[in-house]
C-alpha cells in the first residue's frame, strides 16, 4: 500500500517547507500573486461574509491518491473528536451560516460522524459530503450510507477522475473506478442523480497530471453520455477543479521536473474575473482539531486565519471573521487560473 508523506518522513509532509519552495526558494522564482492581486486594486482580498462552514473530520482515509493535497490515507490518524464536533454546533447554532461541507480524508471514518450529521440536522442547516464513493463498498457498516444520505436530504460531492478505468486506477489506486461505478449505481437506485428527487449527486473532476482542467461544461456532457451509455448512471453536475501545487501533488511536480513548468501554466493563464469569487472570501475551513483557515488549501499549509484572537473554534468572532483579510500565498494560483477553481468548480465565465 502506498504511505502518506507524513509515514514516509519526507521533508514536503511539513508545511513550512512547502511554503520555502513555493515562496523563497530561488531555483523556483515566480511573479508574486500577492502582487497580482495588488495590480488589480484589490489587495488585502478581504472576506465577503462565512456562508460556508467547512470541516474537515480527519485525515483518514481508505484510499492514497496520488493529486491528494490533504497527504490523507489509513496511515493517517488524525481525527476530530465529538469535543471538537460540539464546538463546532456550538458555532452553527449561534449564527446564520446555513451550508455546511463535511470533508476529509474519508469524513464518513470518523466515527462520530453520523452523530454529527444528525446534529448538523437537527439545526436546520444544509450538508455537503464529499464521499470518495469508495468508502461505500470498503466495509459492510457503510454499505447504507446512500440510504443515510438520503434520509438526511445530504448533497453528495464525489470525485470520479475519468470515466475509464485506467485513468482513474492510475490517480486513486487498483480497483477504484469498479468500486466506485458501483457505489454510483447505489446511490442512483436509492434517488441520487435521478430527476425530480431533490437528491443532488455532483462529480469532481481533477486533472491526472500537469494539466489544468479542460471546459467544465464540456466535460460534465462528455460525463453524463459516456456513464449513462455504459454504466446507466446519472448524476446532477460535475465540477472541475485545478489541482493545488501542494502535499502529494507538489512532491508529484518536483519528481517528475514540472513543478516550474505547472506554475508557470497557472501563472499565465491568471484571471483577474476569477479573484472576486475564490471560495476564501465566502467560506471558513476548520481543521480536525479545531482551529480555523481561509480555506483548505491554506489548512494544509498550516496558514491559520487572521485576526490571530480567532484563529479556534473556541475563541469563534463571526463579526471578525466575515471581514477578515485572506492570506495570499503563490499556491492560491490555482484557484485563479483559467475559469478560476474552487471546492464547487469553475467560478468565472
Amino acid at each position: 500500500m502506498i504511505k502518506s508523506l507524513k509515514v514516509l518522513q519526507n521533508p514536503l509532509a511539513n508545511s513550512s517547507y512547502q511554503l520555502d519552495i513555493l515562496e523563497h526558494d530561488p531555483k523556483h522564482k515566480h511573479d508574486s500573486f500577492k502582487q497580482k492581486v495588488a495590480d488589480l486594486g484589490m489587495f488585502p482580498l478581504v472576506a465577503s461574509g462565512v456562508e460556508i462552514f467547512q470541516v474537515n473530520m480527519g485525515k483518514m482515509c481508505n484510499q492514497v491518491c496520488k493529486h491528494c493535497h490533504v497527504d490523507a490515507g489509513p496511515d493517517r490518524k488524525e481525527i476530530m473528536t465529538r469535543e471538537t464536533m460540539q464546538l463546532c454546533l456550538n458555532v452553527l447554532a449561534n449564527s446564520p451560516i446555513k451550508i455546511v461541507d463535511l470533508t476529509g480524508g474519508a469524513p464518513e471514518l470518523n466515527p462520530d460522524f453520523r452523530w454529527f450529521v444528525e446534529q448538523v440536522k437537527a439545526l436546520g442547516k444544509h450538508i455537503i459530503v464529499r464521499c470518495n464513493l469508495t468508502i461505500i463498498l470498503a466495509n459492510k457498516r457503510f454499505h447504507d450510507l446512500p440510504e443515510f444520505f438520503k434520509l438526511h436530504q445530504i448533497e453528495v460531492f464525489s470525485s470520479l477522475p475519468s470515466f475509464t478505468q485506467d485513468r482513474t486506477d492510475k490517480q486513486r489506486g487498483d480497483g477504484v473506478f469498479e468500486d466506485s461505478i458501483k457505489a454510483l449505481q447505489m446511490l442512483n437506485s436509492v434517488g441520487y442523480g435521478m430527476p425530480d428527487t431533490g437528491l443532488t449527486l455532483n462529480l469532481v473532476y481533477n486533472p491526472a497530471g500537469a494539466f489544468m482542467p479542460p471546459s467544465q461544461d464540456a466535460l460534465e456532457k462528455e460525463y453524463k453520455f459516456e456513464l449513462m451509455k455504459n454504466y446507466n448512471i446519472n448524476f446532477n453536475n460535475l465540477f472541475a477543479i485545478t489541482n493545488m501545487p501542494i502535499s502529494r501533488y507538489l512532491d508529484y511536480l518536483l519528481t517528475t521536473g514540472n513543478y516550474d513548468k505547472y506554475m508557470e501554466k497557472l501563472i499565465g493563464a491568471f484571471n483577474p474575473a476569477a479573484v472576486a469569487n475564490v471560495m476564501c472570501r465566502n467560506t471558513i475551513s476548520v481543521g480536525w482539531d479545531g482551529y480555523l483557515y481561509d480555506c483548505d488549501f491554506n489548512q494544509m499549509l498550516d496558514l491559520k486565519v487572521t485576526p490571530a484572537w480567532s484563529q479556534h473554534l473556541s475563541d469563534f468572532d463571526l463579526s471578525l471573521l466575515q471581514n477578515r483579510e485572506i492570506i495570499l500565498k503563490q499556491h492560491c494560483y490555482g484557484c485563479t487560473a483559467g475559469a478560476g477553481s474552487s471546492c464547487g468548480g469553475v467560478v468565472a465565465e
